[in-house]
């Protein structure tokens, strides 16, 4: 298993044409809140979270940790990606997930976001950024394969696929990317 490096946090915000991905701040808490309550974004993630619940229990500033960036478009905050620790046990963990790498991607963007290619632009700049930041370094990705917007971000951002399995009554979808290794 790929032991996990700290990483230098927080990064200088990290502007690409469109967006600037930065670390959290308060202002952010609505966004993150609607993110989270969406049902169009809670498809393939077991469904949203009740709005109630999360007015309740999100931080004032959501996300406050290294590897979790607000991305925003003109000033608005439109979604999230974090490079978070993973937790190659779940679901249903084996060897293979355990030593694929240290680190998983996970985005996020609101609904009237998709479509127009901030999802690839903003994981591949935080992507970059983790290159950079731990060369080498593996990342690994999860979803499920009827999630097609999904499968399309993955093969542009160059990961491989490991392995499918069966997890949460659906077809999951497991792969890597490296910036030492080629896209296939």
């Amino acid at each position: 298993m790929t032991d996990r490096r700290p990483l230098a946090w927080p990064p200088a915000p990290i502007k690409t044409e469109r967006l600037v991905l930065r670390e959290s701040e308060a202002r952010d808490r609505a966004a993150v809140i609607e993110l989270n309550a969406s049902p169009e974004v809670g498809t393939y993630l077991g469904g949203p979270r009740p709005r109630t619940e999360l007015e309740r229990t999100m931080l004032e500033v959501p996300g406050r940790r290294p590897g979790f960036f607000a991305v925003e478009l003109d000033g608005a905050v439109i979604g999230t990606v974090e490079l978070d620790p993973h937790a190659p046990e779940l679901p249903a963990g084996n060897r293979r997930r355990r030593e694929a790498g240290g680190t998983e991607l996970g985005y996020l963007f609101l609904p009237q976001a998709w479509g127009r290619g901030y999802a690839t632009e903003g994981c591949a700049a935080a992507l970059d950024w983790f290159a950079g930041a731990l060369p080498g370094e593996p990342v690994v990705l999860y979803t499920q394969t009827a999630n097609a917007r999904s499968m399309r971000l993955a093969e542009k951002l160059g990961f491989t696929e490991l392995e499918r399995f069966e997890a949460y009554g659906a077809e999951q979808w497991f792969g890597v990317w490296s910036s030492v290794t080629p896209p296939a």
